[in-house]
């Protein structure tokens, strides 16, 4: 029994640490239900408006134009064009990231997955209907250290 005392806080904080680790507490747990879904825009707390993509605002098929900082972000991530054309075309909007009233063009930041398995987050900027502007590209997972300007 008095063993048993001995590692009983050992065994607790285990088993602690497993439980946070299935749950992912510590990442701030993204597996939490969305927000519903809307027609109305909600202002964020970072004064941004946030909605669903109106339809025709983003055409998933444009060509691509990048920015030097995008070009950056890209290289020190080891982010290839074809996988930005892929989270383009597949990728889910985040309204919290996105502006849709930016100027002088609107930005979508959208999410996915590469094919390669990186979680990335691109953000556009479509200034009209045949081109998109790619503006940063982040991996959701990894912190890379970049000296991009």
């Amino acid at each position: 029994m008095r063993s048993l005392q001995k590692y009983l806080p050992v065994i607790l904080l285990g088993l602690l640490l497993f439980a946070g680790w299935h749950q992912e507490w510590w990442k701030g747990s993204d597996k939490k239900a969305s927000a519903p879904i809307t027609d109305k825009p909600v202002v964020t707390p970072s004064g941004r408006m946030s909605a669903d993509v109106p339809e025709g605002a983003l055409n998933r098929q444009a060509q691509l134009e990048y920015t030097r900082h995008a070009i950056c972000r890209m290289e020190c991530r080891h982010v290839t064009k074809e996988e930005v054309q892929e989270i383009l075309s597949t990728g889910t909007v985040n309204p919290a990231k996105s502006n849709p009233n930016d100027q002088p063009c609107p930005t979508y930041a959208l999410e996915g997955y590469s094919h390669e398995g990186q979680h990335l987050r691109i953000v556009f900027a479509p200034c009209d209907q045949q081109h998109a502007k790619v503006i940063t590209c982040i991996d959701l997972e990894k912190d890379w250290t970049c000296a991009c300007e």
